[in-house]
């Protein structure tokens, strides 16, 4: 999604001061604050130029950070409504948890998750980004053909491998990904605890990301929430191949993205009954910006739950 260019302040003299430093005020890092919220990014800009608008009308040279928190939560209410100037309050508490917030997208290929990631991570001002082929490709590099046969086809052809080995599962292209899974799962579970340790806020997606396969001992240290992606309408869900090979100029094949959809829509069916038998939330994405007002509307409630489990809400006005 295109955003207006960042300007440079049309006030230079407006500062807005946190404790001793100051700033000048920019609308392209308030309107990302406000797109948090869920709000789409030519709305938020627009409620960014009205909130520079009355600090300007207020004649003050220099501001708090929190009066000009005050007056954001106040334009918003009155251009957007009250469940955005709630949203609001609860995106300024990701600053105050002493929790990670960590992010799992999951989902088939080609049902958007990258995408979503990044517009997710945008608005929450999250710069860790990592994603479950790239963990798979580390481990490729690592483990022959012959040693880890899994781990060097798409999750959508791995059922290949497995068609002669014994399972319980009777089709083997759940089989083969359930495999891949397993293996794949070791480095995720490790990039996981090592935000964990480090306090890192993070967001991760892939389609290895299956709910009920990850260890969640270290979870209880960060809020962790867990999405699967899935395009319900099979017509739709191709033409995302389609869409991704033009914006690629063909880097990635599109014949064998068409020729395994059947594979691809099995794999999704078998994560939506993953997700649906331990209750992770599944977001049909047939719209990126409702895609991402979701996730960001089921985000923002785990951080108000935290908020009044841990007594964060005492802190932020």
């Amino acid at each position: 999604m295109s955003e207006p260019e960042e300007q440079q302040p049309e006030h230079p003299d407006l500062e807005i001061v946190n404790k001793e430093y100051g700033l000048p005020y920019s609308k392209g890092l308030m309107a990302q604050s406000i797109m948090a919220t869920g709000l789409a990014p030519e709305r938020a800009y627009r409620v960014a130029r009205e909130i520079e608008q009355h600090l300007i009308d207020s004649g003050e040279s220099s501001i708090s950070l929190q009066r000009m928190r005050d007056i954001a939560q106040e334009v918003l209410g009155e251009e957007e409504g009250h469940s955005f100037t709630e949203r609001y309050r609860r995106w300024m508490l990701l600053g105050e948890l002493e929790k990670p917030i960590i992010i799992l997208i999951g989902g088939a290929t080609g049902v958007g998750k990258s995408t979503l990631a990044t517009e997710v991570a945008h608005r929450l001002g999250i710069t860790r980004l990592s994603s479950t082929d790239a963990v798979r490709e580390v481990m490729r590099a690592f483990f022959s053909p012959q040693l880890m046969p899994a781990i060097h086809y798409s999750s959508f052809e791995v059922g290949q491998v497995v068609k002669a080995v014994r399972t319980r599962r009777s089709d083997p292209d759940i089989a083969g990904f359930v495999d891949q899974v397993e293996k794949v799962s070791v480095g995720i579970n490790a990039i996981i605890e090592r935000a964990v340790q480090e306090g890192t806020r993070m967001i991760v997606e892939g389609a290895h990301l299956v709910p009920g396969f990850l260890d969640d001992r270290s979870w209880e240290r960060a809020i962790v929430i867990q999405f699967v992606i899935v395009v319900e309408n099979e017509d739709n869900h191709r033409g995302h191949f389609y869409v991704r090979d033009q914006e690629t100029d063909g880097f990635r094949a599109l014949k064998k993205y068409v020729d395994h959809l059947p594979q691809i829509r099995r794999v999704q069916e078998f994560l939506k009954g993953e997700a649906q038998h331990v209750g992770v939330p599944i977001i049909d994405n047939q719209s990126i910006d409702d895609a991402v007002k979701t996730v960001m509307g089921v985000v923002l409630d785990r951080v108000s739950e935290y908020e009044k489990s841990s007594g964060l809400e005492s802190g932020v006005s």
